[in-house]
């Protein structure tokens, strides 16, 4: 066994592989750039070595540097995480030369695997079953098209050396082919450096099923069961969970078999996933083989017993497999869910900012969080914005989901936008309970996830949600002001009153808080009857004249518990304080309610964009400028291209108008809020 590996990743990923070394009493190196310097998988290892500036392809990226760091501190072996070289195999090859043991797969699987087409090539031979599609070597535009005119709408568009979503499009109409060609071929070159595309016929309701396989090199093969991670966004995992619901031991062992049969294929050694896609019959298409370990690993250790990269660590040692098939078991169900620095809301866009408040659930055997920050940390612009993993686990699906909902519930993050209430809202929807799930699952249930308005939820807004918003604001309020009274030397003075009292008016409180972007004006009076206090609460706006709620309340900790008409419930709630406003939400069985209470403004908060311009919504680089000052262009018509945080951004015009002025050209780094060009609305829309 290795007395000391070199880590060539950073955050999460490489704390994970830290924790596992330690326990195996194996010395650990890590590598960091710029950004990177005090970050947490840097103090988790006994040694670190700085590697160059914040850009990836500066640093992480750098094989000589990488290379270099193992030899200069005595690694015996590296381990490369995923994604940045982790399924390089020029690095691999790199490593092999300098006598450097390289924890993965032999170069030449990397290579028969690192290209989609080759690798759809290998599993055509080896007898794997395929989705329909065309995976040659004519990358003309014209014969791609071709294809996908031949097989039928909708395809999918893919770089052949993609992963993680990047290079991928969905094409549902012959008019969109170009433009969705276009845009493929540049994230693909922007992300790998290599832009080749295939296509494939688009399943319209599949689900995204994987298998974990693990080979020694001793012929020794088996596959650690299977993973759905249908619930995707930009192609990308959001929830991942283990064992795959509705799945027969029939079945379960069909696609094992397989799968092992793709990695023989190719001479495979260690930690590997081949994915399928599994249609509603019953019948399974071979997607791709990731020759590393993958991001949602944690759920087949949590059902399986197993430390997989202690696998890793033992394979790339030269043992053997530590099990057979016949002894690997399933026990219970485990969920993991991505925490991320990102607006659901705007098309998931990436979030940056400082972590002021990192409070987690209580980790335990039923709950884990696999993280690389701590609170104090920033989330940076040159990085996967993902802040931990949530995996929880249970002894059914039903119980695991019970856990992993409570678990969201008790996560609070302050200083960066999250999706955490996303994630809330979405495995407390009813579709999701009842597994009723494939890859199209966030488009199908967004009402449901994302709260848009019915008429049902209106109705509820005014009688439950709002009122319990505005009277915990007035309880808070009421507890902090008797709390200070206790530790002042006039705990009787007036000022410490909180019932608002006027004389000779009613003792009301006025609030505005805002749901979806539409204001409603609160008014909460205190009455007493007997020796308790209860509340009136009207409610305007909306179209709503006035809605009064008779209500009663008490906070305890995190928890208010409200009665409102003879009706008793609770709510988890959580509260984070902006200079414009104060955000409330409201965690609830069936999902979380987000409020902003309008501050009033004093004139500090005055909106200067009166030119029309628009701004970049965060850090990035710029891609591509698609307009000319002078030029008309339509409502919702791309003007500009940014990439930021490994994702493609498009700056869209917000009405027919005129670009007056561009201010950025392709290559240029951007800073959030800049202003990218100035740009008039037609006449009729002003």
């Amino acid at each position: 066994m290795f007395s000391k590996i070199l880590i060539a990743n950073r955050g999460e990923i490489a704390c994970r592989i830290i924790k596992t070394a330690k326990k195996m009493g194996i010395l650990t190196v890590a590598v960091y750039s710029d950004a990177d310097k005090d970050a947490l998988h840097v103090h988790m290892a006994d040694e670190a070595v700085y590697l160059g500036a914040s850009p990836s392809r500066e640093s992480y990226l750098v094989i000589e540097k990488v290379i270099a760091a193992a030899k200069k501190t005595g690694a015996q072996a590296i381990h490369p995480g995923y994604g940045f070289l982790s399924e390089n195999a020029d690095f691999c090859r790199a490593c092999q030369q300098e006598n450097i043991t390289f924890i993965g797969p032999p170069v030449a699987a990397i290579e028969a695997m690192g290209s989609k087409s080759a690798a759809k090539n290998i599993m055509a031979k080896a007898k794997v079953p395929l989705v329909p599609g065309y995976h040659g070597e004519d990358q003309n535009e014209h014969t791609l098209k071709q294809a996908a005119d031949a097989m039928g709408y909708p395809v999918l568009l893919k770089a052949t050396a993609g992963g993680g979503g990047k290079g991928m499009r969905e094409v549902w109409s012959e008019d969109e082919f170009s433009a969705g060609f276009a845009a493929a071929k540049r994230e693909a070159m922007s992300s790998f450096g290599d832009d080749t595309m295939l296509v494939e016929k688009y399943l319209t309701q599949p689900r995204h099923v994987e298998i974990q396989v693990f080979c020694d090199n001793h012929q020794n093969a088996v596959y650690l069961f299977e993973r759905d991670c249908s619930v995707q966004r930009r192609h990308q995992k959001v929830i991942e969970e283990a064992p795959a619901f509705s799945m027969s031991e029939f079945l379960r062992s069909k696609m094992g078999e397989t799968a092992i049969k793709s990695a023989q294929a190719i001479g495979y050694q260690g930690a590997g996933t081949v994915e399928f896609l599994l249609d509603v019959d019953g019948s399974f298409y071979f997607m791709e083989m990731n020759t590393r370990l993958q991001v949602e690993h944690p759920v087949t250790e949590m059902i399986s017993g197993q430390d997989l990269v202690e696998w890793q660590l033992r394979v790339a040692a030269g043992e053997k497999l530590p099990k057979t098939q016949q002894e690997l078991t399933i026990t219970g169900h485990a969920f993991e869910a991505r925490i991320y620095a990102e607006d659901p809301s705007n098309d998931f866009l990436p979030a940056t900012g400082q972590l002021n408040l990192l409070k987690t659930p209580v980790e335990s055997k039923h709950v884990r969080i696999d993280t690389g920050v701590r609170q104090g940390d920033e989330v940076s612009v040159f990085y996967d914005p993902m802040i931990a993993k949530l995996i929880v686990w249970d002894e059914s699906r039903e119980k695991a989901l019970q856990r992993l909902a409570k678990a969201l519930r008790e996560y609070r993050i302050e200083g960066v936008t999250t999706n955490i209430e996303f994630l809330y809202n979405l495995v407390t929807t009813d579709a999701f309970k009842n597994a009723d799930i494939d890859t199209s699952f966030i488009e199908k249930n967004r009402q449901a996830i994302f709260h848009q308005a019915n008429e049902k939820q209106n109705d509820e807004l005014l009688t439950k949600q709002l009122p319990t918003a505005a009277l915990y604001l007035i309880l808070d309020l009421e507890n902090k002001t008797k709390a200070l009274a206790r530790q002042s030397n006039d705990p009787h003075s007036p000022w410490h009153i909180t019932n608002a009292w006027r004389l000779n008016e009613p003792h009301n409180h006025s609030l505005t808080l805002a749901y979806n972007d539409i204001e409603y004006a609160v008014t909460i009076e205190q009455k007493r009857q007997a020796s308790a206090s209860y509340y009136l609460i009207s409610i305007k706006g909306n179209g709503v004249t006035s809605h009064v709620v008779d209500c009663q309340g008490e906070i305890e900790g995190e928890k208010i518990t409200v009665t409102i008409d003879g009706h008793r419930s609770q709510s988890i709630v959580a509260v984070t304080h902006n200079k414009t406003d104060n955000r409330i939400s409201l965690y609830q069985e069936h999902g979380v309610f987000s409020f902003s209470q309008v501050l009033p403004d004093h004139g500090q908060n005055q909106d200067d964009d009166h030119h029309g311009g628009l701004t970049a919504p965060m850090n990035g680089t710029m891609i591509s400028v698609l307009v000319t000052p002078g030029e008309h262009v339509t409502k919702d018509q791309p003007l500009m291209i940014m990439e930021a945080m490994k994702m493609e951004h498009t700056i869209k015009a917000p009405s027919d108008g005129i670009v007056n002025e561009v201010f950025f050209s392709a290559g240029d780094m951007v800073s959030g809020g800049t202003e990218l060009l100035v740009f008039s609305k037609d006449a009729e829309d002003n």
